[in-house]
């Protein structure tokens, strides 16, 4: 049987962020079945000097171009820009790998959108664990999920609820509980911090039903998630303590990690786990 010439997936990039810097860089390295195609910055130059290593620089786009010719975009954008983004990706009937998960829940009716062009969202595990066993014990009948997370207040200080309610984190010297309910809420009051306890309710037992607690805590290093999950077929607890970016402590190195596995699981002739 003669062998099938393999087509990479082509491969867009939107931000050069903590994840998307070290996403690119991975493409670039060079992957059989996976290409960097373009990617998207606000400031040209400045992408253009993060990326003064790479083998071969892919072209860099405004947002409104990078779907052009790409078969999947991979965002990690500020939180204002997820939407559009979503648009022309989903519009287009292509993949999208979306890293503000926290957004994809103010705008659902973007699933709709993906249903009717044949599109596909896929959300990465990000920097928890465990979300295989969570989407198979809501299979059954799953009682409770709750998650709690710890992060250093470097990574919190400028989130909208600390904003909102002139919370001092500069200093702190014992820890403080930023927040606990459903992680619907949370999500509005952490945007860019909480995508790992949305990726969670997504998983299991939705965004009202699944239980949030963040918290600032200065005697952390590392941002540490709890999560226990009560079901009929099980009953887990894990944690995970994932080491912060050095250019956004708000994100861990294994964000973007993460990333990748999803990207490889595209093309992967051997995929284990969902």
């Amino acid at each position: 049987m003669p062998n099938v010439p393999i087509v990479p997936l082509k491969v867009a990039v939107a931000g050069l962020g903590a994840v998307g810097l070290p996403l690119a860089r991975w493409l670039d390295a060079g992957q059989d079945r996976l290409r960097l195609h373009a990617v998207s910055a606000r400031d040209h130059d400045g992408a253009a000097r993060k990326m003064a290593d790479f083998r071969t620089q892919p072209p860099i786009r405004d947002l409104d171009a990078l779907c052009d010719g790409a078969d999947v975009v991979v965002e990690g954008l500020p939180p204002e820009l997820f939407r559009p983004l979503a648009e022309r990706v989903l519009g287009q009937g292509l993949i999208l790998v979306p890293l503000t998960v926290t957004q994809l829940i103010l705008h659902m009716d973007l699933i709709d959108l993906a249903e009717s062009t044949g599109a596909r969202i896929i959300v990465p595990t990000g920097a928890i664990l465990g979300l295989d066993a969570v989407r198979a014990a809501a299979k059954g009948e799953v009682s409770s999920v709750t998650m709690m997370t710890r992060k250093p207040p470097a990574g919190l200080i400028n989130t909208p609820h600390v904003l909102e309610q002139g919370i001092d984190l500069t200093d702190l010297q014992e820890p403080l509980k930023l927040y606990e309910g459903a992680v619907r809420d949370a999500a509005q009051k952490f945007p860019a911090n909480v995508n790992v306890s949305v990726a969670l309710a997504l998983a299991g037992i939705g965004l009202d039903r699944t239980r949030y607690e963040i918290w600032a805590d200065p005697g952390v290093s590392r941002n540490t998630h709890v999560i226990e999950v009560e079901a009929d077929s099980t009953r887990f607890r894990m944690e995970i303590a994932g080491v912060p970016s050095e250019g956004n402590p708000a994100t861990g190195r294994l964000t973007p990690l993460s990333a990748i596995a999803a990207l490889e699981g595209l093309v992967s002739t051997l995929k284990i786990g969902s």
